[in-house]
């Protein structure tokens, strides 16, 4: 540990060795399509599939007929499988343009594309609700208006989807007592995960009759409990594997093809194989949440956070995916990792016909910290005080409380980062002399966000890590096998394992061979996401490692040990105040970000970002960097150029072509990641997530950012030109633009 050791798979798939989903052919496998419903409110009238099965080399077509238990969904199962007449009162209502209408089967792609253009369908349209706040107004047509009620916190004749209340202090008295206040309102957007790898799979009945499927997803134990409950088999009939996947960032901890794929081979008892287009990529799966906010901080003369009120309105989608966790997590995040004694927050999530929301990298916490960083910048504005030193006065240190009422849990690093992050900007050299006023040319702005994020599922659930080692060999161990399943979604989560089992062991890594592919492997690992890979198998490995080293002692060949690490101490916080332990531990993240911006264009040119990232103890310093780069690309798509488009539920973006990903050519020249260690003083290691923080505080840092620059205010996600360019005209008047004096950084 602690060496920056090249990736096991950094050879495949540099030369293109490396096997995805798509890549790997079953002999004598049927092709199917997905036939998606193409509406985003309607009920089903008809089906007509009469021409379809007559199509050439059509195998089978499959509706809701064909399914045991027609319903899915990561948290709850409130999703059909395919919409139809035949099997629930709920699914014979599409609910946004991505729900699934059937399935066909046929011998070739083309027969599969061809006969799939021959479904036709008749619906009784319903009005579209794709406005959150239109949603929860008396009078909303209900969406889900059948008397199952799958998701519980789906409150009954509503739309309103789940809340999250925090009640801290007498915030009312607080902010009228405040000597200083700032106000704003705001909104963040949806968001595409763009990964490479567009969904793709496969499925078969192996030689014990089990329902194999082989694709790419976040949590090979929980994709094969969904799909056996949608079948109604027991689990150990159905076995899940995963080829290389070329990215997940959350986009893959929502099924997407799993199920349908293995319907499609347990029905026709053939193997069968499917890859989706980007544009069905684009337009049928789960994106980042929007949410709309309005905000009011107050402080004293001297910088002290005195109280917070926010309102906080999100849009799920139809369905809740992993809803209730992200608004839960947006509304902790939007606190900050600050002391403020008295805060009011009040966070909704409605339910709509527009995409489907769900995890993505972050889980709600870039929203959140877009909401308080942007204030604590104002803030920092109107009491002409340097923004870092506004953030000194009020962060967190070990031993406070958070919004919650719980202590912050030990570790924290929120100082530490700050203060690293700053360090190491004003180590750079120093900008060109910075340009004030309305003379030609770009203007020149710094700005600074922090952060905090949770590591691990919290909120109450029992988050577990399941891994066992075995040692071969005679006098010294030889080999070490290990099998422990998280997914690799290209983060290097899989050489991270290796290199943490060989430092446990003072051996080679070559040593080491890793099983973590398929549910056979080893039991659950949990899912790759909320930071926690690299921290729960870290706990277990060394657990497990423990044991087969005292079997080794007594002589033992092979020597085997294995271990759950479990974290059960969190709880769910209640919803109406807020009040619980929600999280096992937090990560913490500053960015010092600089920007040149032409008042004239509105173009931003984004000159470097300067990250400082909480890791505890490094497992392999290059990946660090790696990931600190890979987040600041994607946070900075998501604040200036990633575009979503939805309309009456629609998706307008075709492709990428309209949905605008930075390239290399707009990266920063600099990205400098400053690794801050010693933060996980419990883990048995010392290691922390870190993947999702270096997300979070780039969106503020920009804004602020650009405030310096050129004198605007922004408050809606994205900052395209156009949008900095008319808030610059809205200015009027030859008066100096940027405020630089303010953020004194």
């Amino acid at each position: 540990m602690g060496d920056s050791v090249i990736r096991h798979d950094a050879e495949a798939k540099v030369t293109g060795r490396a096997r995805f989903a798509d890549d790997e052919r079953v002999p004598g496998a049927n092709w199917m399509e997905v036939v998606f419903a193409g509406v985003p409110h309607a009920r089903l009238r008809k089906l007509d599939l009469a021409r379809a099965r007559r199509m050439p080399g059509v195998v089978a077509i499959l509706t809701d007929a064909d399914v045991p238990d027609n319903r899915y969904g990561i948290v709850f199962p409130d999703q059909p499988v395919l919409c139809g007449l035949n099997s629930t009162e709920a699914a014979r209502t599409a609910r946004w343009p991505g729900d699934r209408l059937c399935l066909v089967v046929a011998r070739t792609r083309r027969q599969a594309l061809d006969a799939a253009a021959a479904v036709e369908a008749e619906w009784d349209f319903l009005p579209v609700v794709s406005d959150p706040a239109t949603a929860l107004a008396p009078g909303a047509p209900e969406l889900h208006d059948y008397d199952a009620r799958p998701v519980p916190t789906l409150a009954r004749g509503s739309n309103l989807l789940c809340r999250q209340n925090i009640r801290h202090g007498d915030w009312e008295e607080a902010l009228a007592r405040s000597p200083v206040t700032v106000s704003m309102r705001g909104s963040t957007h949806w968001q595409e995960h763009a990964y490479i790898e567009t969904e793709a799979g496969s499925a078969w009945l192996d030689d014990r009759g089990r329902v194999c499927v082989r694709t790419g997803g976040q949590w090979l134990h929980d994709d094969r409990h969904q799909i056996a409950a949608a079948l109604q088999l027991p689990e150990d009939r159905v076995q899940v594997s995963y080829a290389a996947i070329g990215g997940g960032f959350g986009g893959k901890e929502d099924v997407h093809l799993q199920v349908v794929l293995a319907l499609a081979a347990w029905k026709t008892g053939e193997p069968v194989q499917a890859a989706w287009k980007r544009r069905d990529s684009l337009q049928h799966t789960h994106k980042r949440h929007p949410f709309v906010f309005d905000g009011i901080l107050g402080a004293d003369r001297d910088g002290r956070l005195t109280a917070l009120e926010l309102n906080i309105l999100g849009d799920a989608g139809p369905y809740a995916s992993t809803s209730p966790a992200v608004l839960s997590n947006t509304a902790v995040c939007a606190a900050g990792p600050y002391n403020i004694p008295a805060v009011c927050i009040t966070a909704r999530m409605a339910v709509t016909n527009n995409p489907v929301a769900g995890a993505f990298r972050g889980f709600g916490g870039p929203q959140g910290a877009f909401m308080i960083e942007s204030l604590m910048n104002r803030l920092a504005c109107e009491l002409r005080m340097d923004a870092a030193e506004l953030r000194r006065r009020n962060v967190w240190s070990d031993g406070s409380l958070m919004c919650t009422g719980s202590p912050v849990p030990p570790g924290c690093q929120a100082a530490e980062v700050l203060e690293a992050a700053m360090a190491a900007a004003n180590r750079l050299p120093p900008p060109d002399p910075l340009t004030r006023g309305w003379a030609p040319g770009p203007r020149r702005g710094r700005g600074l966000a922090l952060a905090v994020k949770n590591i691990g599922f919290g909120h109450g659930t029992v988050d577990e890590c399941h891994a066992w080692v075995e040692l071969h060999g005679g006098v010294e161990v030889e080999d070490v096998h290990v099998g422990t399943i998280g997914a690799d979604l290209g983060q290097g989560a899989h050489s991270a394992f290796r290199q943490m089992t060989a430092d446990l062991l003072d051996i080679d890594l070559e040593r080491v061979h890793l099983h973590a592919d398929s549910t056979d492997d080893a039991k659950s690992s949990g899912s790759a996401s909320a930071s926690r890979l690299t921290v729960y198998t870290g706990a277990a490995l060394h657990g497990a490692v423990r044991q087969a080293l005292a079997q080794w002692e007594d002589e033992e060949r092979p020597a085997r040990g294995e271990h759950v690490f479990r974290t059960d101490r969190t709880t769910a916080m209640d919803p109406e105040t807020g009040r619980g332990n929600p999280f096992y531990t937090l990560g913490y993240c500053a960015q010092v970000v600089d920007v040149d911006v032409d008042p004239e264009t509105g173009k931003v040119q984004v000159l470097q970002v300067v990250s400082a990232n909480d890791v505890g103890r490094a497992v392999n310093p290059q990946q660090i960097e790696g990931q600190v780069a890979g987040a600041v690309a994607q946070g900075l798509g998501w604040t200036l150029w990633e575009d979503l488009r939805v309309e009456d539920g629609w998706v307008l973006n075709r492709g990428l072509e309209t949905y605008l990903l930075p390239t290399a050519l707009d990266m920063p020249p600099r990205i400098v990641p400053v690794i801050v260690e010693d933060g996980a003083p419990e883990h048995p290691l010392g290691v922390k997530g870190m993947a999702e923080m270096p997300l979070l505080p780039t969106a503020p840092a920009l804004a602020s950012a650009i405030q310096d620059a050129v004198g605007v205010n922004l408050g809606d996600l994205p900052f395209t030109s156009e949008r900095i360019r008319r808030a610059v005209a809205a200015l009027r008047g030859p008066k100096p633009v940027g405020n630089g004096s303010c953020q004194g950084l």
